[in-house]
């Protein structure tokens, strides 16, 4: 039996890093994904390029709906990281020399999986906004 326990845990281990991979793709869907999806639906509903407000009710109301969906959904992968690690809370990353004597016990403050993930894609959207705007966007000055 002592061997199955050391087979199972890999198997675990990367069942659970695909779950919190698939948390952190759904956090940056809400910065990427979705606004994108619906302003592109919006601009399909509009029929001239001077909309009324029912192209800019449907992106609206678009983008809150799938942003409740996500969040309902990173809850749900929380909760299934949460089953298979037995913790909702992430192993704080310290080299064995630099640990003393007392963090032998968990931090109680440390950062929970889903803290983890919605920072994550908080900087990597900012990251991907500045890469954007210093050198991808271009100037909005006109050349003479």
């Amino acid at each position: 039996m002592t061997t199955e326990s050391h087979s199972v845990r890999p198997v675990r281990g990367l069942v659970a890093s695909v779950v919190f991979v698939a948390m952190l793709l759904a956090a940056l869907s809400i910065w990427t994904a979705i606004p994108l999806t619906w302003i592109y639906i919006g601009s399909k509903v509009s029929h001239t390029q001077f909309p009324s407000t029912g192209p800019y009710f449907v992106v609206a109301a678009g983008i809150i709906v799938s942003v409740l969906l996500i969040a309902w959904l990173i809850g749900r992968l929380n909760r299934l990281y949460i089953q298979i690690t037995g913790t909702n809370r992430l192993a704080p990353m310290r080299a064995p020399w630099l640990r003393s004597m007392r963090d032998t016990s968990p931090r109680a403050g440390s950062t929970t999986v889903v803290e983890a993930v919605l920072m994550g894609s908080v900087l990597l959207a900012a990251f991907c906004l500045t890469v954007w705007f210093f050198f991808l966007a271009g100037s909005p000055i006109p050349n003479q």
